[in-house]
């Protein structure tokens, strides 16, 4: 299913958060916003996943407008992996992934074999099978992480929004984690701030600056010493991945005289 950021606007306050943003996510491909704090990111994806009403413009999926669709309908097509998607009962692991079948279900209906088996297999994929009746408050917070995510793939969605998934991972469940996007079929939009994980990950990848779209394409087509230093305030030379050929970043960091 395609996704489409129709130039999409969200004011507030007299200020443009996101400004005529438009951006295309082909069906089954994986793409990243990068940017500055405060460029828009998150707002952005909030228009995505219905938490924001765009001031103006549209998201779409596969043409259709999303806000046209109810909620139920739109939460079994979307679902999203925020950065306030905190849990403030004490459920446990395995209550809270299945949560993620809540759009699918009528009233207190309860999972069936499939949707079990379902919650399982999503378990196993993030590594939190061994966590299932645990209560998610005493989990640190990539473990907390990884339930979540669980959660959003529990809900058989299409279309899958992140914002910012790699934060409290470490390294080894990092690289799972976008490796599992990367082959999972769907349609992602993700908000990264590690850009050497988004070249590696992503088939394309969006630059907001001050809420407007300044490049998107291909990673080794955007992520150029001159944007860089443009929009982060930064000096990075870009060099070929040894194994991929894929463009990394090496920052230089500035030197500091010692009094």
């Amino acid at each position: 299913m395609d996704l489409a950021l129709d130039r999409i606007s969200v004011e507030t306050d007299g200020r443009t958060l996101v400004d005529a943003l438009t951006l295309d996510v082909p069906s089954g491909q994986v793409v990243a916003l990068v940017g500055p704090n405060g460029s828009g990111k998150s707002t952005a994806l909030r228009c995505v996943y219905r938490a924001l009403t765009p001031s103006a413009g549209a998201v779409r999926a596969d043409g259709h407008d999303l806000s046209a669709l109810t909620l139920r309908r739109c939460a079994q097509l979307v679902a999203a992996m925020t950065q306030d998607g905190s849990v403030d009962l004490d459920f446990t692991v395995e209550e809270v992934v299945a949560l993620g079948r809540t759009p699918h279900l009528r009233g207190n209906q309860a999972l069936d074999r499939r949707e079990r088996e379902l919650c399982e297999r999503a378990m196993d994929r993030l590594d939190v099978r061994h966590l299932a009746r645990r209560g998610i408050l005493t989990l640190s917070g990539g473990e907390r992480q990884r339930v979540l995510l669980a959660r959003a793939l529990v809900q058989e969605p299409e279309i899958l929004v992140l914002d910012e998934p790699t934060n409290h991972l470490d390294v080894r469940h990092q690289v799972e984690l976008l490796s599992l996007l990367r082959g999972s079929g769907l349609t992602v939009l993700v908000v990264l701030h590690d850009l050497n994980l988004a070249a590696a990950a992503c088939d394309r990848i969006g630059v907001l600056s001050e809420g407007r779209l300044v490049a998107a394409g291909p990673p080794r087509d955007v992520l150029t010493p001159e944007l860089v230093a443009e929009v982060f305030g930064v000096t990075a030379s870009v060099v070929p991945h040894p194994l991929t050929g894929g463009p990394q970043l090496l920052y230089s960091l500035p030197s500091c005289d010692n009094p």
